[in-house]
């Protein structure tokens, strides 16, 4: 067995870890990103971003507060991220919060989102945050469960309301309320 095999390996039986967001797990978060951009619907830029331009997204989450950053690592190597964010900039809406996810492809399946999500909407308990929203491109089945497992109910679909690569989009929408402890 190569070394690079043996490495990937044991990296394979090492647990997945959840923990906020770093400043160095970034680059990762940029690459999972980008892989999302060029090869489906699920986030609606058309073009690649850098680090540099994700770094103001980064900033905007914080240690505590509704505004949070998880990310799965297994071996050093980051999995995937959950966050969340302002719903929208408006007073009305301080008790919301826009949540999103992404996984690395090779995580998928895998519970790596179920983790991402146990964590941080456990956060949010603690929090002074009502509802967590999400919006969701379709088709995307398996984000679709994943929400469906954490409570989340659908509210609505936008029908074809965004325009990606020339292709009107639609998205679906959920809602959880959050229980506080």
């Amino acid at each position: 067995m190569s070394r690079d095999a043996q490495m990937s390996s044991s990296a394979a039986l090492e647990p997945v870890t959840v923990g906020p967001g770093r400043e160095e797990d970034l680059p990762a978060i940029v690459d999972i990103l980008n892989y999302a951009i060029v090869n489906s619907n699920a986030i609606l830029d058309s073009q690649p971003v850098t680090v540099a331009g994700r770094q103001k997204w980064f900033e905007r989450f914080a240690a505590t507060g509704p505004y949070r950053i998880f990310v799965a690592r297994r071996g050093g190597k980051v999995l995937g991220y959950a966050a969340s964010r302002p719903y929208r900039d408006h007073e009305g809406f301080r008790e919301t919060v826009e949540v999103s996810i992404a996984l690395d492809t090779a995580s998928r399946g895998q519970g790596v989102g179920t983790a991402l999500y146990r964590a941080l909407l456990a956060c949010l308990a603690d929090e002074p945050v009502h509802v967590a929203l999400a919006g969701i491109i379709l088709p995307n089945d398996a984000s679709v469960a994943l929400h469906r497992k954490f409570g989340f109910t659908e509210v609505g679909t936008f029908h074809e309301y965004a325009v990606k690569n020339g292709h009107y989009l639609s998205s679906l929408w959920m809602e959880h309320r959050i229980q506080h402890r």
